[in-house]
């Protein structure tokens, strides 16, 4: 049996890479968490101070671009539980003992915190129809204290007075990140939906498809 020579620079001559090792794995739990630099890859351990609840973590240092501000009350946000319930209507469906179909009508960033529970990894395909900020759209205030009185104003079944949504005109300071905020949120609990070979489409313009 002939014996070959190992060199330093080979991988069998090299021990296991545990810190590369732990990367991946925090990779594939949050790939939100790992951003990229000159020395490579790195971990954002603000980010997951964020996503398990830490409240030291500050807004102070966001600002406009891949991250932005008002970045992380949006992945608060998504995280947050939703104390809303959704409630069979029977009397309002078609074939109610034998569709395989539902239809759910609610607010959407509480309905996509509600469906994680029974629909997480499973659905196939995804289509969203966002707004797509020209100026002129309604963004949502997601404020969910008083989630039957806000949902109320959403549906226009009051009047407009202190309506949790208002319209992202170009003069406001935050146009992008009002969207990115709304946006945010939604996506992040919609990926959580997606089977691994799943696929989201999203109808946009070019008004916001290179931040999208």
């Amino acid at each position: 049996m002939t014996m070959e020579k190992v060199t330093p620079d080979q991988p069998e001559a090299q021990s296991v890479d545990l810190i590369a090792e732990n990367v991946e794995k925090l990779k594939a739990l949050f790939p939100e968490i790992i951003t990229e630099g000159p020395e490579g890859l790195s971990i954002n351990v603000d980010v997951i101070k964020a996503l398990v609840g830490d409240q030291t973590v500050t807004d102070c240092d966001e600002k406009y671009g891949l991250n932005w501000f008002g970045k992380r009350r949006a992945r608060r946000l998504a995280l947050t539980p939703s104390t809303g319930t959704l409630r069979p209507a029977p009397e309002e469906s078609e074939n109610w003992d034998t569709t395989k179909n539902i239809f759910i009508e609610g607010d959407n960033l509480e309905v996509l915190k509600l469906l994680q529970k029974s629909y997480a990894g499973k659905i196939k395909l995804i289509y969203i129809d966002p707004p797509y900020n020209t100026g002129k759209d309604r963004i949502y205030k997601d404020d969910f204290q008083d989630n039957i009185r806000n949902y109320k104003k959403f549906t226009k079944q009051v009047d407009e007075e202190g309506s949790p949504f208002n319209t992202n005109t170009e003069a406001s300071g935050r146009f992008h990140t009002n969207w990115l905020n709304m946006m945010y949120s939604r996506l992040k609990l919609t990926r959580n939906l997606l089977r691994e070979n799943g696929v989201l489409c999203i109808t946009i313009d070019d008004n916001e498809s290179f931040h999208l």
